[in-house]
């Protein structure tokens, strides 16, 4: 009798036993999410708790959320929330998903740093995807004090950023981000990129000043050697008109010096404006980019190709390549030929 007793107990023990552990399944261990693919929540600096449910509410079992809350009431999660970008993959019950808030365990974003011309566009970009706010990002960019942290200064500042596709935090302050830029633009810029930018006499940031102006003339990355050796030849060019250099005259700088970037032909009143990255008027190179340019550009310049061409016009069949010419009257029939099909097109 007491055999059979006791066995009572120890089924009865054992169903309780079976009851919790699935209860604690349901609530705590069972797929949360209700999407089949990984999702993921931001947690910014203005969230609280009930606008943190809020947000798991719209993405999770009602069960698995009731679990949620519970380990929250338990915790002092409510009093230090911790933003971030977080993973809910399929699958993750609300304990693992309490863990990763609670102790900050985000995932990164693919930040790209995009090739464009200007700050703003820049900041712009970056805020997109990260909690950076853009206009705090174009301020400390347009900063001389916050520029020179990193060695450089306003007009210069651009050439820290790689154009490339990063893991970085969602979360990151603006000082995390550009420490995270030094040190990709410090890999970058490797022994071999380096030693080449000394052989030419140059700077790496004078090669990415370079490199600026030939994305600007071609998105054609086949030619873009060729241009960055026309321009080189003229920045080393030496004579009795130009002791200086040659003057560039490069007419992306015009527009960046207007800051009219939809020009299709420069004229000569254009010309004329004061301005440091005027290359028409100021021999060598602008004082800084005109643009974030791409690694093809850079490398374009780095590994330029050595010819004698002093000077290049856009093709007539606006193939978005160019005819190059030794001589300055070769070049005026070159430039004769683009400036008759920019007429019959009726470009302006």
């Amino acid at each position: 009798m007491k055999s059979t007793t006791c066995k009572k107990y120890i089924t009865g023990a054992g169903v309780c036993l079976l009851i919790i552990i699935g209860l604690l399944y349901f609530y705590f261990f069972a797929g949360m999410s209700v999407k089949k693919e990984t999702t993921y929540i931001y947690i910014d600096n203005n969230d609280n708790i009930d606008s943190v449910y809020a947000k798991l509410d719209s993405v999770s079992v009602n069960h698995c959320m009731q679990g949620f809350k519970i380990l929250v009431r338990h915790s002092n999660y409510a009093q230090h929330i911790r933003t971030g970008r977080y993973a809910i993959k399929p699958g993750m019950g609300a304990f693992k998903l309490f863990h990763h808030l609670k102790n900050g365990m985000q995932s990164p974003v693919n930040l790209t740093v995009p090739s464009v011309r200007t700050i703003g566009d820049l900041a712009a970009a970056i805020a997109q995807k990260t909690i950076i706010d853009e206009e705090n990002l174009y301020d400390s960019l347009t900063n001389e004090s916050f520029c020179e942290r990193y060695g450089y200064d306003t007009t210069t500042i651009a050439c820290i950023f790689i154009p490339d596709t990063y893991d970085i935090y969602w979360n990151s302050s603006i000082s995390t981000f550009m420490d995270r830029m030094k040190k990709e633009s410090n890999k970058f810029w490797n022994f071999s990129r380096s030693e080449k930018a000394k052989n030419m006499h140059l700077t790496p940031n004078e090669v990415i000043t370079l490199a600026s102006i030939v994305d600007e003339e071609t998105a054609n990355d086949k030619e873009k050697p060729m241009i960055a050796g026309m321009y080189y030849n003229r920045l080393m060019f030496r004579s009795a008109k130009y002791p200086e250099g040659m003057p560039l005259q490069a007419d992306p700088t015009i527009k960046f010096a207007w800051k009219r970037f939809d020009l299709k032909r420069i004229y000569n009143n254009l010309l004329s404006i004061k301005s440091p990255y005027n290359t028409y008027k100021n021999p060598g190179l602008p004082p800084g980019p005109i643009r974030i340019p791409t690694v093809a550009g850079i490398d374009a310049v780095l590994n330029h190709v050595h010819h004698d061409y002093l000077y290049m016009c856009a093709k007539e069949d606006f193939s978005g390549t160019h005819n190059f010419a030794r001589t300055y009257e070769e070049h005026l029939k070159n430039a004769a030929k683009y400036a008759k099909a920019l007429n019959e097109r009726g470009i302006k």
